[in-house]
Order: C-alpha cells, then structure tokens, then sequence
C-alpha cells in the first residue's frame, strides 16, 4: 500500500509518499480501507516536532494521521464475522498511521456508518465534530446570545456557527479574505465580516446596531482574538478552544472583573471529563451530522499531496475540513 512516510521532524515537504507493506490486525482489531483520512492543526504539530500536549511526540519513522473513515477488510483474532465490508469511522489517537490507504483499528472503537453519511463528512464529524459538540458543552449558547465566532470558515467555526444559529441566536462569524467570509454567510451567520479589513471591528459595531457581543468562540487568539476579546460586552463569555494565530488571549483577572467577564477552556481534561468522554462526544457529532443539523465543510487532496495539505492550513488558506482522500 501506499502511505505518507516522515522520517525527521520539520517542514511539510518532510512528508513523503511511500510504498509500504500493509498492516495487519492484530487480536480485537479490524484492518480498514481508508476512504477518508483527516488532517488536523495538531498534525502540523506533530509533523514540526513543537507540539507541547500531554502526549509524547511520536518516534520517527512514522505515518500520520488520526481520523479515518472506509470499510473494513480484515479481521484480527476473535473479530466477528459480521464486522466484515462494514462502513465505518474512527479516532485512532495520536500519529496512529491514519495517512494511508490502509489502517488499524481497535473494533471497540469503531463507529458504524449510515449510507447518508459519506466518507469525508464522517471524517469531519468524529474529530472536528466532536471538539464542537465539547466546545457547544461548555460554552451553552442560547437563543438570546450574540455570538462571536472567530475562524468561522474553519472546520470547527462552520459547525459553530451552524449550532448557533439553529438555536436562534445572532451569529457573527470572522474570516479572513472576502471568499471566506461569503462561505461563512452561506453558512448562516447573520453577520459575515473579513477581519482583514483594518476597521473590521467597526464593522461589528455597526451590524449589530448597538447590540453587544455575548459570547465570544475563540480558536485563533493573536491580535483577532484579542480584538474579538475586547468587544465582548459587560457581562459577556469567553470559550477558548486554541490559538492558531500564534498566541493565546492576553487577560487577567483584572480585566474579567472590570467587566464582569467570565473565561472558560474548551480543551483538556475538561472535555475529557464530560459524560461519555470523547466517545460520547464522537457519538453525538456523528448523530447531529446523519440528521443534517451540522454539515461540516470539508475540503480534500489526494493522499500524496499530503505535504501540499498541511501547508494549506498552516498559512490558513483552507476552507472547512482538510481531509485526504487516498
């Protein structure tokens, strides 16, 4: 088979496209034909060798990848039968080798797939999805919110603003470039604004005609996400689920008090912590995607253009999604 191979630690082109032997299944897991693998931030991470996370990084060599989604072809030891030409989905954890034509999997951690939900989509839902669902959790918007969503075109912001939206509340979703903030208006938010405009935050205010930010969805801190923390109205909450521009939100106490602010984490032990943990958590992305209440953007390379794909969401120039397709 064929699967991306990195061998050091550094720059996209480090990943290479290799033939290598298959891997078999061992007791109580499947081999899966990979129809959709996902690629994720962390990923880029990984692949620099600068992740800093509760997990170790991994030795090299290896294959990426911790999302993949196709049908099962091979049965490990005390496997049923059954399991056999299953459609199916799974988190294989951390540079689990999902970059592949073929993979691994333990059978106790699949999800089966119904025919409505294609390969890419179902990728999208069981990592991306369930950060969603985690972040929805903590944040509890309701249909009185005003919601400021950064990164709006990405993976997770599309399905935010979605889930927002569907409550009833006000959406105000943030992308960068005029495209992407038309991708964000088809996605429902009542307010599309390109925060590369210098004035983008007056563009806010006058929108909105008044009405102040109540809930600000952070994953990208730096400037924006600082800029997007100081609209928040008296009153108002922070969810921080990343910072993919670099930097986390500079605040203090201080500052929450003055304004009567609260500021919550979205990552960690306590998405972990919540009932069902990430499996409960995949499990209800993956419902909320089979009944169309969330649809998640994606947007695919083909397998060896693996390196071509992690630059593209590096330099932020992806909409929704990444996922390879092999």
């Amino acid at each position: 088979m064929h699967a991306i191979r990195q061998h050091e630690f550094g720059p996209p082109e480090n990943l290479r496209y290799e033939e290598v032997p298959d891997p078999r299944p061992g007791a109580g897991q499947v081999g899966i034909a990979v129809r959709a693998c996902g690629v994720h931030l962390v990923d880029t991470m990984l692949r620099r060798g600068t992740y800093e996370g509760p997990f170790a990084l991994p030795d090299l060599p290896m294959t990426p990848g911790r999302e993949v989604a196709g049908v099962v072809n091979e049965l490990g030891d005390g496997v049923d039968e059954s399991r056999l030409g299953r459609r199916v989905v799974v988190h294989l954890g951390m540079a689990s080798g999902g970059y592949a034509e073929r993979a691994v999997a333990n059978v106790t951690d699949l999800h089966p797939l119904p025919d409505d939900l294609d390969y890419a989509a179902a990728v999208a839902m069981v990592g991306t999805g369930r950060m969603t669902i985690g972040i929805l959790d903590v944040a509890q918007p309701t249909a009185e919110d005003v919601v400021l969503v950064t990164a709006a075109a990405g993976g997770i912001g599309t399905m935010l603003v979605q889930a927002t939206r569907n409550l009833g509340a006000t959406v105000v979703g943030l992308a960068g470039g005029a495209a992407k903030a038309a991708r964000v208006r088809e996605s429902g938010a009542t307010v599309a604004v390109d925060y590369t405009a210098p004035d983008w935050t007056d563009r806010v205010r006058d929108a909105l005609e008044g009405r102040g930010i109540t809930l600000v969805l952070d994953g990208v801190g730096g400037p924006d996400g600082q800029a997007a923390f100081d609209l928040l109205a008296p009153g108002g909450r922070l969810v921080v689920f990343g910072w993919s521009g670099g930097e986390p939100i500079r605040f203090d106490s201080a500052d929450l008090f003055k304004r009567s602010l609260s500021a919550s984490v979205a990552l960690g032990p306590g998405i972990l912590r919540r009932p069902g943990g990430l499996r409960g958590l995949q499990e209800r992305a993956l419902a909320e995607a089979a009944a169309g209440r969330l649809v998640p953007a994606v947007q695919t390379f083909a397998l060896k253009d693996a390196a071509a794909a992690h630059a593209a969401l590096e330099t932020r120039a992806t909409v929704g999604k990444v996922v390879l397709v092999p």
